[in-house]
């Protein structure tokens, strides 16, 4: 077997589904946290995968899809499990049926990125929110909310319910969604503002232990939606004229 310096990167993205794996088995152990932490560290090894092959200059088409066959387990299984085990087992069948929502959408959504990949750049924006985001939807209310609830299993169920769909259809949307910011100094150079927001963010999360994540991410979600409405309302008028 040839040793190129692919591998770096691909471990990385391997590292990236052990993370996820290790999540699957604390969720079955009943260590709702420790899962959610994997999932975070999956989340590391994704973005850490993507800088090390830039840096490196070996991204390659067998690294986008091992990215994506990994990132189904961490950001599509995982969260999916998380969420049912959580807030959907007392539903049963139903229940399985809703929880697995986030899994089947994520995973359609990065065969249709595949499919419709045109470079091994990085883009400003994504088709339908990426699925380490959605990941960190569901992990994010599962554990700060989901599991904090005070009302009726009935109630958690919708919500868990609500929030799971919810995320599936944002993902297979066609709304646009920002990609996060790289550490680069062009990236800093050209977006100045959105990696002081980005900073701004992250802080706030560390400082209230995870608690403000669930709320930005519905903040992300909803900002791509709106200016997708928006653009389309103005697109709408230009074609009428």
């Amino acid at each position: 077997m040839r040793i190129s310096r692919s591998i770096v990167p691909n471990l990385f993205t391997l590292a990236n589904l052990f993370c996820g794996f290790s999540a699957i088995i604390a969720i079955s152990d009943g260590k709702f946290f420790d899962a959610g932490l994997f999932i975070l560290f999956a989340g590391i090894f994704d973005a850490l995968d993507g800088f090390v092959a830039r840096l490196t200059r070996s991204a390659s088409p067998l690294g986008v899809q091992l990215d994506s066959l990994c990132d189904a387990t961490s950001f599509g299984v995982a969260p999916s499990f998380l969420l049912y085990e959580v807030c959907l087992q007392h539903s049963h069948t139903f229940g399985i049926l809703l929880a697995s929502i986030p899994a089947l959408a994520g995973v359609f959504r990065l065969a249709r990125f595949n499919v419709e990949l045109t470079s091994l750049e990085d883009k400003k924006y994504f088709t339908g929110m990426p699925i380490p985001a959605g990941a960190l939807t569901v992990v994010s209310y599962v554990l700060f909310f989901g599991l904090n609830t005070s009302g009726t299993l009935f109630s958690q169920s919708i919500d868990g319910a609500l929030v799971g769909i919810i995320v599936g259809l944002t993902m297979v949307s066609r709304i646009k969604y920002d990609n996060l910011p790289r550490p680069s100094l062009k990236g800093l150079k050209e977006s100045p503002l959105a990696y002081i927001l980005f900073i701004i963010l992250c802080g706030s999360v560390l400082f209230t232990k995870g608690y403000t994540l669930f709320p930005f991410m519905v903040l992300y979600m909803v900002f791509g939606a709106s200016r997708h409405i928006y653009n389309t309302i103005i697109k709408t008028k230009k074609k009428a004229k």
